[in-house]
């Protein structure tokens, strides 16, 4: 019998070990990223008080592409970093959520770069 690896766990276990090494302030909050199968999310966290900055998604009904894809994914990105820029926040702290580095991922990064957060 073959015994297929549980990847969830495998990248929940990714996800606990970078985040004893990285958390967010008011002044530099925390870029966190989830990925579904059809969507992605991005939020802005200030850790110190538990809280939610701001969000952005590619479930909000204003969303016109699809949030499985790189474009989509860069669209959440450029506008994390507008709803961000709104509150005057500059330089954020990226947190991938256990996720490689690719794709997806890493189209968010670049359009929330290019919207002009710092990371």
């Amino acid at each position: 019998m073959i015994k297929k690896p549980d990847t969830s766990a495998q990248r929940r276990k990714r996800h606990k070990r970078v985040r004893g090494k990285i958390s967010g302030t008011p002044e530099r909050p925390r870029l966190n990223v989830f990925r579904s199968e059809r969507h992605i999310y991005a939020q802005l966290i200030d850790d110190t008080r538990g809280a939610t900055l701001c969000s952005a998604s590619s479930v909000e009904k204003d969303f016109e592409m699809s949030g499985s894809n790189k474009d989509g994914a860069k669209k959440v990105g450029l506008e994390i970093a507008r709803r961000a820029k709104e509150k005057d926040i500059e330089s954020v702290v990226f947190d991938r959520g256990g996720y490689i580095y690719h794709g997806r991922v890493q189209q968010l990064a670049e359009g929330a770069r290019e919207g002009g957060l710092q990371f």
